[in-house]
């Protein structure tokens, strides 16, 4: 078995895979044969077949480091010493660790809001409008491009350079301050702006996603719905506020709780612009540099834990409305 594990040349590799894929085939062989192997198997027999080995896949791979994670939240940096709460007081209560908090709870409420409204304004502009396909695909093209791709992209954006004689500006946004007579900004360091200029970034990759669901939830509203509303004498504001924001509440709700998650789990933009330095730093970053950085393996439990618990709130929020919405249906 060593081999398979220590395979490093192409031949090798194409081995590894074949066998693999072999695997794989007897596995499910076996189940299918197994379930159909009777002439009317119970229904748990059939259903266990074929959702088991999934289920047993999840276990492994998500239940069990997760219970693996919490056990290692009550323990000291190596695991050796069991220390109870104390890593959960320090990560609620030292002054480095409040900032990170603080600043998770900025990308979590400013994000989802900006990127939401962004897309439903730009949603509602462009429907049925004459350029309609060309202005979604122009918003939508970030989606495409990965967060580490875009923090590049802003971090030359943001790039600074001293305001000397001869020396000229190479980010875009200070060039433009040059131009406008305004002296170029540390966009990066000076706190604590330079945490909402970083959540600028997945703002600009998710209002595209938010415009996507919004204008389709939009295109279904029943033109009848539109038709007496504007028999009713509602048009422009008064149209969006009392017929459109209503009648895709639920998608509003899909959409923020998912940028909402999504924010939770923004690694890659801090990691790339900051690295988490100049109280830029969030939970996931943090998790990341006390477990690998600092070799701190409770703390780091520890806030992994945390953020799982951030999570749920927003997710069971997110169940409630759409059941709300299937009972109003």
């Amino acid at each position: 078995m060593d081999w398979l594990l220590a395979a490093d040349s192409p031949a090798q590799k194409l081995t590894v895979m074949v066998v693999a894929i072999a695997l794989f085939v007897a596995v499910v062989g076996l189940i299918l044969f197994l379930v159909d192997r009777p002439k009317n198997p119970p229904r748990w027999v059939v259903a266990l077949g074929f959702v088991g080995l999934p289920l047993a896949g999840l276990a492994f791979g998500l239940v069990y480091p997760g219970l693996v994670t919490i056990k290692n939240s009550f323990y000291n940096r190596d695991g050796s010493q069991f220390v109870g709460l104390d890593n959960y007081v320090t990560a609620l209560t030292t002054d480095q660790f409040l900032i990170v908090l603080r600043n998770t709870a900025i990308w979590v409420l400013v994000a989802p809001v900006l990127a939401t409204l962004i897309g439903l304004v730009y949603a509602v502009v462009v429907d049925r409008s004459r350029f309609e396909r060309v202005a979604k695909a122009l918003i939508f093209l970030p989606m495409a491009i990965s967060m580490v791709g875009a923090s590049i992209i802003w971090k030359f954006v943001y790039e600074f350079r001293p305001d000397q004689p001869g020396v000229q500006q190479t980010g875009l946004l200070n060039q433009v301050l040059v131009w406008l007579g305004i002296p170029p900004q540390q966009f990066l360091i000076n706190q604590p702006w330079n945490t909402l200029f970083l959540v600028v970034v997945l703002i600009w990759i998710q209002s595209g996603f938010a415009m996507t669901l919004l204008s389709a939830a939009i295109k279904a509203i029943p033109d009848d719905i539109i038709e007496a509303a504007r028999l009713d004498g509602l048009s422009g504001f008064g149209l969006f506020r009392y017929i459109t924001v209503p009648s895709i509440r639920p998608a509003i709700v899909v959409v923020m709780t998912t940028i909402a998650i999504t924010t939770l789990k923004v690694f890659d933009i801090v990691r790339t612009m900051t690295a988490g330095q100049f109280g830029t730093s969030i939970v996931a970053n943090e998790f990341y540099t006390q477990s690998f950085g600092q070799n701190n393996a409770g703390l780091g439990a520890a806030l992994a834990v945390l953020l799982f618990i951030l999570v749920i709130p927003i997710i069971a929020y997110n169940v409630r409305q759409l059941r709300l919405a299937e009972e109003v249906r």
